[in-house]
C-alpha cells in the first residue's frame, strides 16, 4: 500500500485534486471515501463529477437512494454505504457490476463495507483541519492505484481535459 497526503486550504484546492483524479482514474476505478460527517466526501464527489462533465446540479448525496448514476464523459456511479447495515446488504446491491463497468465508482462511507471492496482501489480519508481546509489521506491498493498515486502530485496544476 502506498500513501500520499494532500492538504487543501480551500475548496479550490479540493477542485484541483478532483480534476487530477478525474484525469488519472481509469475506467472501472473504485474510489473508497471515508471521513466524519461533514468532512467533504460528497463535495469531493461533486468536484470529480464536474471534472467529468456531469451537470453541476446533479450530484447529490445518495444516502436515501444508495446509488446514483450520472452521465458525463463516462458513467459516474456514486454510492453511499452510510445506511447499509452489513457487508452482505451492500453486496446484495450488486456493486461489482459498477466497479467492473466502463465508468468510475465513488463510494462514500466505504469503511462500513471495507471487507467487500475490490483489492484494486484508491481509498481517500478526509480529515477536517479548518473551516474550509481538509487533509486528504490517499491510499493505493493494487498496482493500478499505486501508479495513479505516484502520478497524482504531478497533475494537480494542469487544467482538466480528457
Amino acid at each position: 500500500m502506498k500513501e500520499w497526503i494532500f492538504q487543501a486550504q480551500s475548496e479550490q484546492d479540493t477542485d484541483r485534486l478532483a480534476g487530477a483524479l478525474a484525469r488519472l482514474l481509469p475506467n472501472g476505478a473504485v474510489v473508497a471515501l471515508m471521513g466524519t460527517l461533514g468532512a467533504g466526501k460528497t463535495r469531493l464527489v461533486q468536484a470529480i463529477a464536474r471534472a467529468e462533465g456531469v451537470p453541476a446540479d446533479l450530484p447529490t448525496s445518495p444516502t436515501f437512494v444508495l446509488i446514483h448514476e450520472y452521465p458525463g464523459r463516462r458513467p459516474l456511479y456514486h454510492m453511499d454505504a452510510y445506511r447499509i447495515q452489513s457487508e452482505q446488504e451492500f453486496m446484495d446491491l450488486g456493486p461489482e457490476e459498477y466497479w467492473e463497468g466502463p465508468g468510475l465508482c465513488l463510494i462514500e462511507w466505504a469503511d462500513r463495507v471495507g471487507g467487500c471492496l475490490p483489492a484494486e482501489r484508491l481509498e481517500i480519508e478526509i480529515e477536517i483541519t479548518g473551516s474550509e481546509s481538509r487533509r486528504f489521506w490517499c491510499r493505493a491498493f493494487g498496482p493500478v492505484s499505486e501508479q495513479l498515486l505516484a502520478e497524482l502530485p504531478h497533475h494537480l496544476d494542469r487544467p482538466f481535459s480528457r
